[in-house]
């Protein structure tokens, strides 16, 4: 974790090295290093959100390409992958019922929409992520694009928090 007035005065190359682990698309870190200096971190928020307002169809498959499936935590040294590892604490894969539900919802979701789903995961229990695969399930192809950018904004925006502080 950096502070704000650190990240601001960074070397653009470091700035983005801080950024890339929090979504796979290098347009919007590059972007948001361009932005700076900020002056709060309300302000790089602000901005933070705006560029992913222009997020579409496209942006999620490329994004998507560095998530696991909900349930299959990352073995990797990576950071992307230690961050998939730490916001999905909840999802207990000592359950073994709720795994294979899983697998099994990941599976029928990934048949249906022809990519990972994607959710916020910290915060919510194994169970609660489970409800909401089901859920999705039922979306239409646009409200399921939808829901899947709203959680990347949030997922995007949490991993930010963790990374630059006031």
């Amino acid at each position: 974790m950096i502070a704000l007035h650190d990240f601001n005065y960074l070397p653009e190359k470091e700035a983005l090295a801080l950024l890339t682990p929090c979504v796979a698309l290098p347009g919007w870190a590059e972007a948001l290093v361009c932005g700076r200096p900020y002056p709060s971190r309300s302000e790089l928020t602000i901005a933070a959100q705006a560029l992913m307002q222009r997020w579409d169809e496209a942006s999620l498959a490329q994004a998507l390409s560095a998530h696991p499936r909900i349930g299959e935590k990352p073995a990797g040294e990576e950071v992307e992958a230690a961050l998939s590892r730490q916001e999905q604490g909840a999802v207990n894969d000592r359950d073994a019922a709720l795994a294979q539900a899983l697998r099994e919802g990941n599976a029928r979701y990934e048949a249906r929409f022809g990519r990972v789903f994607l959710i916020r995961a910290k915060g919510r229990s194994g169970e609660e992520i489970l409800q909401a695969l089901r859920a999705r399930l039922e979306n239409s192809d646009a409200q399921e694009i939808h829901a899947a950018l709203e959680q990347l904004r949030e997922i995007t925006l949490l991993r930010l928090e963790g990374v630059i502080h006031e």
